[in-house]
Protein backbone atom coordinates (compact mmCIF):
# COMPACT_ATOMS: atom_id res chain seq x y z
CA UNK A 1 0.00 0.00 0.00
CA UNK A 2 1.35 3.42 -0.91
CA UNK A 3 2.31 5.62 2.01
CA UNK A 4 0.25 8.80 2.48
CA UNK A 5 2.07 11.84 1.18
CA UNK A 6 2.83 14.95 3.19
CA UNK A 7 0.40 17.78 2.63
CA UNK A 8 1.48 21.33 1.80
CA UNK A 9 -0.69 23.86 3.58
CA UNK A 10 -0.37 27.49 2.57
CA UNK A 11 -1.85 30.04 5.00
CA UNK A 12 -4.18 32.78 3.87
CA UNK A 13 -1.46 35.43 4.26
CA UNK A 14 -1.35 37.62 1.17
CA UNK A 15 1.94 38.60 -0.42
CA UNK A 16 2.04 42.12 -1.83
CA UNK A 17 4.56 44.11 -3.83
CA UNK A 18 5.57 47.53 -2.53
CA UNK A 19 5.54 50.07 -5.33
CA UNK A 20 8.89 51.23 -3.90
CA UNK A 21 10.38 47.95 -5.12
CA UNK A 22 10.37 49.09 -8.76
CA UNK A 23 12.03 52.49 -8.18
CA UNK A 24 13.08 54.38 -10.28
CA UNK A 25 10.20 53.00 -12.35
CA UNK A 26 6.73 54.39 -11.71
CA UNK A 27 3.85 53.42 -9.46
CA UNK A 28 1.93 52.31 -12.54
CA UNK A 29 4.77 49.97 -13.50
CA UNK A 30 4.59 48.33 -10.07
CA UNK A 31 0.94 47.37 -10.63
CA UNK A 32 1.79 45.91 -14.02
CA UNK A 33 4.70 43.85 -12.68
CA UNK A 34 2.77 42.66 -9.62
CA UNK A 35 -0.05 41.40 -11.83
CA UNK A 36 2.29 39.71 -14.29
CA UNK A 37 4.27 37.90 -11.57
CA UNK A 38 1.24 36.74 -9.59
CA UNK A 39 1.41 38.86 -6.44
CA UNK A 40 -1.76 39.07 -4.36
CA UNK A 41 -1.80 42.86 -4.32
CA UNK A 42 0.30 45.98 -3.84
CA UNK A 43 1.34 48.37 -1.11
CA UNK A 44 1.38 51.93 -2.38
CA UNK A 45 4.35 54.00 -1.27
CA UNK A 46 3.08 57.57 -1.33
CA UNK A 47 5.96 59.67 -2.61
CA UNK A 48 6.78 62.25 -5.28
CA UNK A 49 5.23 60.25 -8.16
CA UNK A 50 1.91 62.11 -8.70
CA UNK A 51 0.07 58.84 -9.39
CA UNK A 52 0.95 57.57 -5.90
CA UNK A 53 -0.84 60.60 -4.44
CA UNK A 54 -3.96 60.34 -6.62
CA UNK A 55 -6.68 58.09 -5.20
CA UNK A 56 -8.69 57.91 -8.42
CA UNK A 57 -5.61 57.09 -10.51
CA UNK A 58 -4.70 54.34 -8.03
CA UNK A 59 -8.24 52.96 -8.15
CA UNK A 60 -8.09 52.79 -11.96
CA UNK A 61 -4.75 50.98 -11.84
CA UNK A 62 -6.08 48.54 -9.27
CA UNK A 63 -9.19 47.82 -11.33
CA UNK A 64 -7.36 47.54 -14.65
CA UNK A 65 -4.72 45.11 -13.35
CA UNK A 66 -7.07 43.38 -10.91
CA UNK A 67 -4.52 44.09 -8.20
CA UNK A 68 -6.04 45.02 -4.84
CA UNK A 69 -4.32 47.71 -2.81
CA UNK A 70 -3.64 46.02 0.52
CA UNK A 71 -1.74 48.81 2.27
CA UNK A 72 -0.81 52.47 1.99
CA UNK A 73 2.60 53.66 3.16
CA UNK A 74 2.20 57.20 4.48
CA UNK A 75 4.70 59.78 3.11
CA UNK A 76 7.23 59.69 5.98
CA UNK A 77 10.52 59.96 4.08
CA UNK A 78 12.82 62.96 3.85
CA UNK A 79 12.01 63.31 0.15
CA UNK A 80 8.26 63.40 0.87
CA UNK A 81 8.22 66.16 3.48
CA UNK A 82 5.98 68.30 1.25
CA UNK A 83 3.78 65.50 -0.09
CA UNK A 84 0.19 65.72 1.19
CA UNK A 85 1.00 68.78 3.34
CA UNK A 86 3.94 69.65 5.55
CA UNK A 87 1.86 68.81 8.65
CA UNK A 88 2.61 65.16 9.57
CA UNK A 89 -0.82 64.64 11.13
CA UNK A 90 -2.50 65.78 7.92
CA UNK A 91 -0.35 63.26 6.04
CA UNK A 92 -1.63 60.46 8.28
CA UNK A 93 -5.23 61.63 7.96
CA UNK A 94 -4.93 61.61 4.18
CA UNK A 95 -3.25 58.19 4.25
CA UNK A 96 -6.11 56.83 6.33
CA UNK A 97 -8.69 58.35 3.95
CA UNK A 98 -6.86 56.84 0.98
CA UNK A 99 -6.75 53.42 2.64
CA UNK A 100 -10.47 53.57 3.44
CA UNK A 101 -11.41 54.61 -0.10
CA UNK A 102 -9.13 52.05 -1.75
CA UNK A 103 -10.06 49.14 0.52
CA UNK A 104 -6.59 48.83 2.07
CA UNK A 105 -6.44 47.37 5.56
CA UNK A 106 -3.21 48.99 6.73
CA UNK A 107 -1.43 52.33 6.86
CA UNK A 108 2.31 51.98 7.43
CA UNK A 109 3.88 54.85 9.33
CA UNK A 110 7.41 55.64 10.51
CA UNK A 111 8.11 57.16 13.93
CA UNK A 112 8.83 60.90 13.71
CA UNK A 113 12.22 62.42 13.06
CA UNK A 114 13.72 63.83 16.25
CA UNK A 115 13.53 67.39 14.92
CA UNK A 116 9.73 67.06 14.60
CA UNK A 117 9.53 67.76 18.31
CA UNK A 118 5.84 68.44 18.84
CA UNK A 119 4.83 65.61 16.51
CA UNK A 120 7.19 63.24 18.34
CA UNK A 121 5.93 64.36 21.74
CA UNK A 122 2.31 63.53 20.85
CA UNK A 123 2.97 60.64 18.47
CA UNK A 124 2.12 57.57 20.58
CA UNK A 125 -1.09 59.06 21.95
CA UNK A 126 -2.00 60.48 18.54
CA UNK A 127 -1.59 57.15 16.78
CA UNK A 128 -3.88 55.51 19.34
CA UNK A 129 -6.44 58.27 18.81
CA UNK A 130 -6.36 57.84 15.04
CA UNK A 131 -6.53 54.05 15.33
CA UNK A 132 -9.68 54.40 17.42
CA UNK A 133 -11.37 56.32 14.60
CA UNK A 134 -11.08 53.68 11.86
CA UNK A 135 -10.91 49.97 11.10
CA UNK A 136 -7.66 50.60 9.20
CA UNK A 137 -4.57 49.47 11.08
CA UNK A 138 -1.89 52.05 11.80
CA UNK A 139 1.17 49.79 11.86
CA UNK A 140 4.23 51.66 13.16
CA UNK A 141 7.49 50.50 11.58
CA UNK A 142 10.83 49.80 13.24
CA UNK A 143 13.63 52.05 11.98
CA UNK A 144 17.36 52.32 12.84
CA UNK A 145 20.05 54.73 14.08
CA UNK A 146 21.84 56.73 11.40
CA UNK A 147 25.55 55.89 11.22
CA UNK A 148 28.51 57.59 9.59
CA UNK A 149 31.89 55.95 10.11
CA UNK A 150 32.17 55.54 13.89
CA UNK A 151 29.40 57.99 14.72
CA UNK A 152 25.78 57.15 15.46
CA UNK A 153 22.83 59.53 15.53
CA UNK A 154 19.42 58.80 16.99
CA UNK A 155 17.30 60.18 14.16
CA UNK A 156 13.86 59.01 15.31
CA UNK A 157 11.67 59.76 18.33
CA UNK A 158 10.29 58.52 20.62
CA UNK A 159 12.54 55.62 19.46
CA UNK A 160 13.66 53.82 16.30
CA UNK A 161 12.89 50.56 18.18
CA UNK A 162 9.13 50.88 18.19
CA UNK A 163 8.73 47.98 20.65
CA UNK A 164 9.91 50.37 23.37
CA UNK A 165 6.60 52.23 23.04
CA UNK A 166 2.95 51.24 23.21
CA UNK A 167 1.30 50.90 19.79
CA UNK A 168 -1.71 48.86 18.78
CA UNK A 169 -0.01 47.46 15.68
CA UNK A 170 3.56 47.15 14.44
CA UNK A 171 5.25 46.70 11.08
CA UNK A 172 8.49 44.72 11.21
CA UNK A 173 11.01 45.53 8.48
CA UNK A 174 13.87 43.03 8.32
CA UNK A 175 16.17 45.33 6.34
CA UNK A 176 15.76 47.96 9.05
CA UNK A 177 16.48 45.30 11.66
CA UNK A 178 19.73 44.51 9.85
CA UNK A 179 20.71 48.18 9.67
CA UNK A 180 20.01 48.67 13.38
CA UNK A 181 21.89 45.41 14.11
CA UNK A 182 18.91 44.16 16.06
CA UNK A 183 17.90 40.54 16.62
CA UNK A 184 14.89 40.38 14.30
CA UNK A 185 13.44 37.28 15.96
CA UNK A 186 13.73 38.95 19.35
CA UNK A 187 11.91 41.99 17.98
CA UNK A 188 9.25 39.71 16.52
CA UNK A 189 8.73 38.16 19.96
CA UNK A 190 8.38 41.60 21.55
CA UNK A 191 5.81 42.61 18.96
CA UNK A 192 3.90 39.39 19.69
CA UNK A 193 0.24 39.50 18.67
CA UNK A 194 0.47 43.23 17.88
CA UNK A 195 2.44 42.44 14.73
CA UNK A 196 0.14 43.67 11.99
CA UNK A 197 2.31 43.95 8.90
CA UNK A 198 5.63 42.71 7.48
CA UNK A 199 8.11 44.35 5.12
CA UNK A 200 10.19 41.49 3.82
CA UNK A 201 13.71 42.28 2.67
CA UNK A 202 17.18 41.13 3.63
CA UNK A 203 20.30 42.90 4.84
CA UNK A 204 23.85 42.29 5.98
CA UNK A 205 24.12 44.79 8.83
CA UNK A 206 25.54 47.63 6.75
CA UNK A 207 25.05 51.23 7.91
CA UNK A 208 23.10 51.61 4.68
CA UNK A 209 19.50 50.38 4.57
CA UNK A 210 20.00 47.70 1.92
CA UNK A 211 16.61 46.08 1.21
CA UNK A 212 18.12 43.02 -0.45
CA UNK A 213 16.10 40.24 -2.05
CA UNK A 214 15.22 37.75 0.74
CA UNK A 215 17.88 35.07 1.01
CA UNK A 216 20.75 37.32 -0.11
CA UNK A 217 21.62 38.69 3.33
CA UNK A 218 21.94 37.34 6.86
CA UNK A 219 18.49 38.10 8.25
CA UNK A 220 16.17 35.26 9.41
CA UNK A 221 13.69 35.83 6.57
CA UNK A 222 12.78 32.15 6.29
CA UNK A 223 12.32 31.75 10.05
CA UNK A 224 10.10 34.84 10.23
CA UNK A 225 7.86 33.55 7.44
CA UNK A 226 7.58 30.12 9.05
CA UNK A 227 6.71 31.79 12.34
CA UNK A 228 3.91 33.70 10.61
CA UNK A 229 2.58 30.50 9.05
CA UNK A 230 2.58 28.64 12.35
CA UNK A 231 1.01 31.40 14.45
CA UNK A 232 -1.96 32.33 12.28
CA UNK A 233 -0.69 35.77 11.29
CA UNK A 234 -3.61 37.77 9.90
CA UNK A 235 -1.73 40.64 8.24
CA UNK A 236 0.10 40.97 4.93
CA UNK A 237 3.68 40.27 3.86
CA UNK A 238 5.01 42.99 1.57
CA UNK A 239 8.09 42.58 -0.60
CA UNK A 240 9.99 45.84 -0.24
CA UNK A 241 13.35 45.40 -1.97
CA UNK A 242 15.81 47.66 -3.74
CA UNK A 243 16.08 46.98 -7.50
CA UNK A 244 17.73 50.27 -8.48
CA UNK A 245 20.84 48.48 -9.70
CA UNK A 246 18.94 46.23 -12.06
CA UNK A 247 20.44 46.59 -15.52
CA UNK A 248 17.12 45.99 -17.29
CA UNK A 249 13.41 45.52 -16.72
CA UNK A 250 13.89 41.78 -17.14
CA UNK A 251 16.50 41.70 -14.37
CA UNK A 252 14.22 43.71 -12.06
CA UNK A 253 11.35 41.30 -12.68
CA UNK A 254 13.62 38.32 -12.08
CA UNK A 255 14.55 39.74 -8.66
CA UNK A 256 10.91 40.36 -7.77
CA UNK A 257 9.90 36.88 -8.99
CA UNK A 258 12.67 35.37 -6.84
CA UNK A 259 11.46 37.33 -3.81
CA UNK A 260 7.88 36.15 -4.33
CA UNK A 261 8.93 32.50 -4.76
CA UNK A 262 11.06 32.65 -1.59
CA UNK A 263 8.15 34.11 0.39
CA UNK A 264 5.55 31.63 -0.79
CA UNK A 265 7.92 28.69 -0.22
CA UNK A 266 8.62 29.63 3.39
CA UNK A 267 5.04 30.53 4.19
CA UNK A 268 3.98 27.02 3.13
CA UNK A 269 3.75 24.35 5.83
CA UNK A 270 4.58 20.71 5.21
CA UNK A 271 2.30 18.59 7.37
CA UNK A 272 2.52 14.81 7.71
CA UNK A 273 -0.89 13.10 7.79
CA UNK A 274 0.30 11.06 10.76
CA UNK A 275 1.43 14.02 12.81
CA UNK A 276 -1.23 16.59 11.95
CA UNK A 277 -0.71 20.34 12.18
CA UNK A 278 1.85 19.91 14.92
CA UNK A 279 4.18 18.15 12.52
CA UNK A 280 4.97 21.18 10.41
CA UNK A 281 8.48 20.83 9.08
CA UNK A 282 10.92 23.64 8.45
CA UNK A 283 11.34 24.41 4.78
CA UNK A 284 14.66 24.24 2.98
CA UNK A 285 16.56 27.50 3.65
CA UNK A 286 18.28 27.47 0.28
Amino acid sequence: MAKPRDVIRTPDTKVALSTASVYPESTATAFEIAARLGYDGVEVMVWTDPVSQDIEALRRLSDYHRMPILAVHAPCLLITQRVWSTDPWVKLQRARAAAEKLGASTVVVHPPFRWQRQYARDFVEGIWRMADETDVRFAVENMYPWRYRDREMQAYAPDWDVTNDDYRHFTIDLSHAATSRTDALGMLDRMSDRLGHVHLADGKGSAKDEHLVPGRGNQPCAEVLEHLAHTGFDGHVVIEVNTRRAMSGAEREADLAEALAFTRRHLAQTVSPASGAGGAARADRR
